[in-house]
C-alpha cells in the first residue's frame, strides 16, 4: 500500500467521520462553511474598521460564538415544537416592544434597547423571527393560497410589531421585519392582480405616511435623490461613502490603508457603513468575493427551504433566506447610493449584538426544518 492510498484513506474516513457529526448536530456542512467564512472575513474587516481596536474585534466574535451556540441549539428543535411555540414568541415579542417603548434605553436619539445591567438587546430584532414564525403558523392549517381575510389577519400580525418598532423610531428594522412577514404572505401564493393591488394600497401608505415621518427621516430620503444638496450635512454619510467606495478601484488601497476610513471621513465605519471600507481597501475583488460569499449562503438556503414539505416550514424558511437577502441587498444599496439611508447593517460583518445573534438563530431554525423534514409529522 502506498502513502498515497494511506492519506486517500484517511481523508475519507476523516470527511466520513465529519459528515456524521453535522448530520447528528442537525447541521448543513456548505451552509455552516459559508455563514463561517463571511463571519472570519467580517472580523478582519472589523479590526481596521473600528481604528485597531482589538476590544470591538473580541466583542463581536463573542456574540458570533453566542449566535453559533443558538443556532446549533435551535438546529436540533423540531419543528413541531417552532410552530406550538410561535404565538408565544411572537406575544412575548409585542410586550417587549410595549415596555422598550415606555421605559426602554435611549441612546443616540433613540428608545430601541432594553437595559438588564449586564448586557442591552433590542426587542424589534427578536421580531424579525417572530413575525414570520407567527405568520407561517397562522397561514400553515389555511386553504393557499390565502383569502381576503386571511390576508387581513396575516397583515395584523405584521402591522402590529411594524409600527410599535417605527415609533421607537427605528424605521430600518420596522421595514426590514415588514419585509419577513410579506415574504411568507407572497410565498403562500398570491396572484398577480393581488400582489399589484397590495403595492398599489403599500405606495398609497407610503404618501399618507410620509408626514409622520421624522424630519431626519424625511432628509434621508431627500439625500438620496440629491446628497449635494447638503454636503455637509445630511448627504455627507452617502458622499462619504461612494469617495470611499470609488478610490478603492479594482484591488483597494490594503488593509488598514483606507484614507476615508482610517482618518474618519466615513461615518459609522464599523456599523452601517462597513460595507464602504471593504470597497475601499478590498476593492471591486473585495466586495466581488463578499457578494459570492452572501450568494452562496442565499442559494444554499433558499435550496434547503425547497427541499421542506410541510407548509409551517416551506413558508418559514422560504421567508428566512429570502429575508437573508434582503438584508444584504438594502445595506450593500444604501452604501452605494441607490437605496436611501435606513440603518440596516451588514449581516455577519457590521458590528452589532442582537442583529448578529438573531441572524444565526433564524439559520438555526432553517437547519431545523430542513433536518428534520422527514420527522415532520412526529
Amino acid at each position: 500500500m502506498t502513502f498515497g492510498s494511506i492519506d486517500s484513506s484517511y481523508t475519507r474516513r476523516t470527511l466520513t467521520r465529519s459528515a456524521r457529526t453535522l448530520a447528528s448536530l442537525r447541521v448543513d456542512g456548505p451552509l455552516l462553511v459559508g455563514l463561517a467564512l463571511i463571519a472570519l472575513f467580517g472580523l478582519i474587516v472589523m479590526y481596521s474598521a473600528s481604528g485597531r481596536d482589538l476590544g470591538s474585534v473580541l466583542k463581536s466574535a463573542t456574540r458570533l460564538g453566542i449566535g453559533a451556540v443558538i443556532m446549533l441549539a435551535l438546529a436540533r428543535v423540531k419543528p413541531g415544537f417552532l410552530r406550538r411555540a410561535a404565538p408565544v414568541i411572537y406575544a412575548l415579542g409585542i410586550v417587549l416592544l410595549i415596555v422598550v417603548d415606555v421605559v426602554g434605553y435611549i441612546g443616540k436619539g433613540a428608545q430601541r434597547w432594553l437595559d438588564l445591567g449586564l448586557f442591552r438587546f433590542q426587542p424589534s430584532e427578536i421580531m424579525k423571527l417572530a413575525v414570520p414564525m407567527m405568520c407561517a403558523w397562522y397561514l400553515h392549517e389555511r386553504p393557499l393560497p390565502p383569502s381576503a381575510g386571511s390576508l387581513m389577519a396575516a397583515a395584523t400580525i405584521i402591522f402590529v410589531p411594524v409600527a410599535l418598532t417605527i415609533a421607537q423610531p427605528d424605521l430600518g428594522t420596522g421595514m426590514l421585519i415588514a419585509i419577513a412577514g410579506v415574504l411568507v404572505v407572497l410565498l403562500a401564493g398570491l396572484q398577480l392582480r393581488i400582489i399589484l393591488a397590495l403595492a398599489g394600497i403599500a405606495a398609497l401608505g407610503a404618501w399618507f405616511g410620509w408626514s409622520f415621518l421624522h424630519d431626519y427621516q424625511q432628509k434621508r430620503v431627500l439625500m438620496f435623490l440629491d446628497p449635494q444638496s447638503d454636503p455637509l450635512g445630511a448627504g455627507y454619510h452617502i458622499i462619504q461613502s461612494q469617495i470611499a467606495i470609488g478610490s478603492g478601484g479594482i484591488f483597494g488601497k490594503g488593509w488598514m490603508n483606507g484614507s476615508q476610513g482610517q482618518l474618519e471621513f466615513l461615518p459609522e465605519r464599523s456599523t452601517d457603513f462597513i460595507f464602504a471600507v471593504i470597497g475601499e481597501e478590498f476593492g471591486l475583488v473585495g466586495l466581488a468575493l463578499l457578494i459570492f460569499l452572501y450568494l452562496f449562503v442565499v442559494g444554499r438556503a433558499i435550496y434547503l427551504a425547497m427541499q421542506t414539505q410541510e407548509t409551517f416550514a416551506r413558508l418559514l424558511s422560504g421567508s428566512l433566506a429570502m429575508t437573508f437577502f434582503v438584508y444584504v441587498f438594502i445595506n450593500a444599496g444604501m452604501v452605494s447610493g441607490l437605496l436611501p439611508v435606513v440603518g440596516v447593517p451588514l449581516p455577519l460583518v457590521s458590528y452589532g449584538g442582537t442583529s448578529m445573534v438573531t441572524l444565526l438563530a433564524g439559520f438555526g431554525i432553517l437547519m431545523s426544518l430542513y433536518s428534520h423534514r422527514k420527522l415532520i409529522r412526529s
